[in-house]
């Protein structure tokens, strides 16, 4: 998965290089908004926001108003809006989209932050994101927190639903930015004209997005976030889903594209040297933008700041960003410290009356917007093998796959072959070939793919060699021994989203898993086509757990699949669009599939073809009883 992003990613790096006028860059502004429009899956309405003001925090020097509007119908948003006392409106002002720490908008750095914006004369808008302060969007009424904890799982359990009706997560984040810009400009204390944004990690990113998306926003300076996607592959991979939006590498884009974007305007990159967004793709993505800024005649406008500590919004890039801010914003730099702040509580800046939209509203949810995404799609029913192919982004076999043999264990009735085949270049395979002993004429023969991989499969395979077929079980890519999960994800992830790091990793890249271990499959039917002891019309193939979406696949691709059986396999996309929670389907997300077709319409392409289906899971991976499907 890294060697085909990388090689996207070295493609957009001697375009960008070639770059040699201003029309260029403005061009590339708007091929990244155009793919990034199409990405996310469109906009919603521009719909009233229908603000109002729940209360307010009077303090000595500033005032802090709690706010709630709708960024779409129903949808609603929680927000702290922070007043200065001194000087004469209309202000300067600045947008404040939060990172994942703690607390949300009342995290205690984030209050600094604000107070000290709003001390210096700035209006400060800061609001919860999806998952975090009083916008949990699973919310467990009995524990009053999360279902699922992390507010990183949510965004990615969230995200793989939006995926599949074609949609990314950040189409809600992002939208939800953009509709506090507008609420801040509704305000008369605010001056249009000079407005900036800032956030750290989380808030980074969506600072980068939103300054890249709004001309409106004049100056911006995220914080630790910017690097390179090809230093993020090479370190902690893809993060969650609110910072991925498929197929970005294979349009060409990195994350130098949303400074390009925001040129000639104002922009600081805010950086850790120990953050682990890498300081070196921090300093590559800096270098590259020098080059397009000075196309402008700029270079004073674009700067980077390091800070020799870790990952936050650490007191040097504070100093920074104030410095930045008032320069450009105000027309002095301000170097005051920031001085004492008087922290609020957490339930002192609540907008809404139980601290929770899911107990104090009725309102939408990212699931139920997404479930009415999904009711309005029309899909074609039954796809053509092409569409197939080319949403999983499957790549016909161009040759037989070169096999490389490692042994040989005798059992009673049949021997086990130890093999590894290449699927395509680069990608091994390991196998195991069960063939009955002393064999009469060509076999039948099966292929048998476990999601835990092919030592799981082993009672299976010797039940069916024991019976006389000759068996291939596979450890199809990310399964069995070519399974990996870094630990960094935290001890949830891997439970929720398995090898998260290459299905993501493909998405990005404009292919999926599932169209990987499709062709790992046809690749190990066609090697038990070439065996002699094997019936080439008589092939079938078994998948169990995670193999099943892509075996399906396979043999909606192969005619040579004569049957098959699914056991334990999930019973629909659509159904983890209607469930809040699901687990272990992200390997199996394909985007945009819910447009095109769903699991069952692919049993009609498979016809006449026998397709047998046994205890079929829903998306908690549990046993769908008879009748509740």
């Amino acid at each position: 998965a890294n060697a085909k992003a990388k090689a996207l990613l070295e493609e957009r790096r001697r375009r960008i290089a070639q770059f040699s006028s201003e029309q260029e860059v403005t061009g590339r502004k708007h091929y990244l908004r155009e793919r990034m429009l199409s990405a996310l899956g469109g906009f919603p309405e521009r719909t009233p926001l229908n603000p109002r003001v729940t209360g307010t925090l009077e303090r000595e020097d500033f005032r802090v108003e709690k706010v709630v509007f709708e960024s779409q119908p129903g949808f609603y948003v929680t927000a702290n809006l922070y007043l200065p006392r001194s000087g004469k409106p209309p202000y300067p002002a600045i947008l404040f989209p939060l990172g994942h720490e703690e607390g949300a908008k009342a995290n205690e750095i984030w209050q600094r932050i604000l107070i000290t914006f709003a001390r210096r004369g700035f209006v400060a808008l800061a609001w919860d994101t999806l998952g975090q302060g009083e916008r949990i969007q699973i919310f467990d009424a009995d524990f009053k927190t999360s279902k699922v904890v992390r507010s990183t799982t949510e965004h990615t359990i969230l995200g793989a639903q939006c995926l599949l009706v074609g949609d990314a997560l950040a189409r809600y984040t992002i939208w939800d930015g953009i509709r506090a810009l507008d609420y801040l400009l509704t305000r008369p204390e605010v001056d249009p004209q000079r407005v900036g944004c800032t956030g750290n990690s989380g808030g980074g990113t969506h600072t980068a997005y939103l300054a890249a998306l709004d001309d409106r926003i004049q100056v911006a300076a995220p914080s630790c976030y910017l690097t390179t996607w090809g230093r993020l592959l090479d370190t902690i991979g893809p993060q969650d889903a609110e910072q991925c939006i498929p197929p970005s590498i294979l349009d060409g884009l990195d994350h130098a594209d949303f400074v390009h974007a925001f040129a000639p305007k104002p922009y600081l990159i805010l950086s850790a040297i120990r953050d682990f967004f890498s300081i070196t793709g921090a300093r590559k993505t800096y270098g590259e933008a020098q080059r397009v800024y000075a196309l402008f005649g700029a270079r004073g406008k674009l700067a980077m700041v390091e800070a020799d500590d870790g990952h936050g919004y650490s007191e040097p890039r504070r100093r920074a960003s104030y410095l930045w801010f008032s320069r450009w914003l105000q027309g002095a730099e301000d170097s005051r410290p920031e001085g004492d702040v008087p922290v609020a509580a957490e339930e002192e800046l609540w907008a809404t009356p139980t601290g929770q939209v899911a107990t104090s509203f009725s309102g939408e949810t990212v699931t139920s917007l997404n479930q009415k995404r999904a009711q309005n799609l029309r899909r074609s029913g039954k796809p053509s093998v092409e569409e197939i192919r080319r949403l999983i982004g499957y790549r016909e076999p161009q040759a037989p796959a070169p096999v490389r043999f490692f042994g040989r264990l005798d059992r009673e009735s049949f021997a086990i072959e130890k093999l590894i085949y290449e699927s395509e270049p680069g990608i091994q395979v390991p196998a195991l070939l069960y063939v009955p002993e002393k064999p009469k004429g060509r076999r039948p023969a099966v292929i048998v793919v476990h999601g835990r991989g092919k030592v799981a499969a082993h009672e299976k395979a010797a039940e069916l060699a024991g019976a006389g077929s000759v068996v291939l079980t596979i450890d199809a890519r990310g399964m069995g021994e070519t399974r990996y999960t870094p630990e960094e994800y935290g001890s949830d992830w891997p439970r929720y989203f398995g090898n998260y790091e290459s299905a993501m990793t493909l998405l990005l890249a404009g292919e999926t898993l599932v169209g990987g271990r499709a062709l790992d499959i046809v690749k190990g039917v066609g090697l038990l086509a070439s065996r002699g002891e094997v019936d080439p019309a008589r092939i079938a193939a078994a998948g169990i757990g995670a193999g099943c979406v892509p075996l399906l696949h396979a043999a909606a691709l192969d005619q040579r699949i004569a049957s098959v059986t699914l056991e334990g396999m999930l019973v629909s996309f659509e159904s983890v669009v209607a469930h809040r929670i699901h687990r272990g389907i992200f390997e199996d997300v394909i985007p945009g599939v819910l447009k095109m077709y769903d699991l069952p319409d692919l049993v009609t392409v498979i016809a006449p073809r026998p397709v047998r289906l046994v205890n079929a899971v829903d998306p908690l991976g549990l046993r769908i009883k008879k009748g509740s499907a």
